[in-house]
């Protein structure tokens, strides 16, 4: 198995155990979980620096900032090969 497909298992894995706890859009709260927030002010933080690293948005008439579980997923494997590689 090479690299892109093992990368692809793993956003798999990642999505479905995101979309399972949280559902396919994540809030505020959900988000900075799963991003490894302290708190959903330090990804407010983050989103006003522009330094969240998948993209979020607002909905009409809804509180705070969205994002899709696939990108939070596919961040998280990505972040796991890259960190892997540096170590070996």
């Amino acid at each position: 198995m090479d690299k892109n497909d093992k990368i692809a298992l793993l956003t798999n894995q990642l999505e479905d155990d995101l979309v399972e706890r949280f559902g396919t859009l994540l809030g505020s709260s959900a988000l900075s979980k799963a991003l490894g927030y302290s708190s959903v002010d330090a990804l407010r933080q983050s989103i006003t620096r522009a330094t969240v690293p998948v993209p979020v948005f607002k909905l009409p008439n809804r509180k705070g900032y969205f994002a899709f579980s696939k990108d939070v997923a596919i961040w998280l494997a990505q972040q796991y090969e890259l960190t892997r590689n540096s170590n070996e």
